[in-house]
């Protein structure tokens, strides 16, 4: 299975927008596995969805995907975007994020909030699976959400928006 960056190779623009999306991710990523390792019952889970829930918002602006973004095109345009969620089947392309989306995401993943509790309760082993359980989870959605990004920018020929400039970039 080709990665984000595959899929968008030989279009620089996709490229860039892979690299700044993943960025994003490793950062959030690296939270949740540190809210991993707390032994406090659901933390992990209500960090994780409160960090997809920006995540997603996130990457989806990145590649010009947000509500917002989508309502400014042109008519035909947004018929083309749509055509091309309905074409590769993501549902938090270009949506809304609620807290429903984020956990339909995860039961799409697998992630299986017993094993990761569990893990956490055996003294320091326990801890570092836990936390290695929830970096690789979190990657694994955000991976997933930017291969379907490019698929849809691709499919429907989007022209991706200019980068904010570092100084403007926030990173909650």
């Amino acid at each position: 299975m080709p990665t984000a960056l595959q899929l968008a190779d030989g279009n620089s623009i996709l490229t860039d927008a892979v690299r700044r999306s993943r960025k994003l991710l490793n950062r959030r990523a690296l939270v949740g596995a540190a809210a991993s390792t707390v032994p406090v019952p659901g933390l992990d889970w209500a960090v994780d969805a409160a960090l997809l829930s920006r995540l997603i918002p996130a990457i989806n602006a990145e590649f010009g995907l947000t509500p917002a973004q989508l309502d400014a095109l042109p008519a035909h345009k947004r018929e083309q975007v749509q055509k091309a969620l309905a074409m590769v089947g993501s549902v938090l392309v270009g949506k809304f994020i609620t807290r429903d989306l984020v956990l339909r995401m995860a039961q799409k993943a697998g992630m299986r909030l017993t094993t990761r509790q569990a893990a956490k309760y055996v003294p320091i082993a326990g801890q570092a699976i836990s936390a290695i359980m929830g970096y690789t989870a979190i990657r694994y959605l955000g991976e997933e959400h930017i291969k379907d990004c490019v698929r849809v920018a691709q499919a429907a020929q989007l022209l991706l928006p200019a980068p904010e400039p570092k100084d403007k970039l926030r990173i909650s």
